[in-house]
């Protein structure tokens, strides 16, 4: 006979199928390990062959990369990049290859992630999740692209600006970069800035979880305001334009985490006053 007395689960609440392996805890074990072996493998594989492919397209990419030094250098009939060993142009181009492939492939990756992690979580979790992991690549994205079309075009028209020719210093002075030196330069503003943009998605969790809220943030801007141009003087070049470009759009993102969490708690405390009507 069926017990009408007993509550149905709430599929808001109830647990991914995981949860639901039985009284055998060594084979859901075995089974979370085969299932991260397979992610794992499928991100590998994935993260190798587009590297086979950018290696293949190395000379463009390279271009596109080199591509705002050109033209701040104007016309080059007269300006190089040069490697000073025999094999630091092949492991340059290797290195290249190898991380526009990991930027081409991170939704790949976090999709991988998100799969494997998704089966495990509430289904109210998951739509609580999902949107930051979707944020992630999205703003990384938008942090690169600030530093393709804005600071590397400002940060080297300061630099070239200590070229000198003969008549100034009685010897010129003028750039003939490795392309080593020049790329290592470009990716770490690319991850710097695509890092710091990830500023939302941090706080947005903590703020979810409970460890800070819009009043703290408030509160606390003055430190995050010198926290950010800390942190820019860290990850950038040492001059100021590079470094005021972070760190402008560092406290922004602070400022659109506040606005962010507010709403949320603003939504949070809706829902918990229709829940006690």
């Amino acid at each position: 006979m069926t017990d009408l007395t007993t509550p149905h689960p709430d599929p808001a609440t109830e647990p991914g199928p995981e949860h639901h392996h039985g009284p055998d805890g060594k084979t859901a074990v075995i089974a979370h390990l085969i299932e991260l072996r397979r992610r794992l493998i499928a991100s590998f594989l994935a993260l190798a062959a587009m590297t086979c492919v950018c290696y293949v397209f190395r000379d463009d990419i390279l271009a596109v990369l080199i591509a705002p030094l050109a033209k701040s250098m104007g016309d080059g009939s007269t300006h190089r990049l040069i490697y000073t060993s025999l094999t630091e142009a092949f492991f340059t181009a290797l290195k290249i290859s190898f991380l526009t492939a990991l930027f081409v492939t991170l939704p790949f990756i976090l999709m991988q992630i998100w799969k494997f992690v998704a089966p495990g979580l509430y289904q109210r979790e998951q739509g609580a999740l999902l949107p930051f992991l979707i944020a992630t690549p999205v703003l990384f994205v938008l942090g690169g692209l600030l530093v393709y079309f804005f600071v590397m075009p400002m940060a080297w028209k300061f630099f070239l600006g200590f070229q000198t020719s003969g008549a100034q210093t009685v010897l010129p002075i003028q750039l003939e970069a490795r392309i080593a030196d020049y790329l290592n330069l470009i990716i770490t503003l690319i991850f710097a800035f695509g890092l710091c943009f990830q500023l939302p998605v941090l706080l947005m969790l903590l703020a979810r979880v409970g460890f800070v809220s819009a009043a703290d943030l408030t509160s606390r801007r003055k430190y995050a305001i010198v926290i950010a141009f800390v942190v820019a003087a860290i990850m950038t070049p040492p001059d100021v334009i590079s470094q005021t470009m972070l760190a402008v759009p560092i406290i922004l993102l602070y400022e659109l985490s506040i606005f962010l969490i507010r709403r949320m708690e603003k939504d949070r405390e809706r829902a918990a006053a229709r829940a006690q009507v």
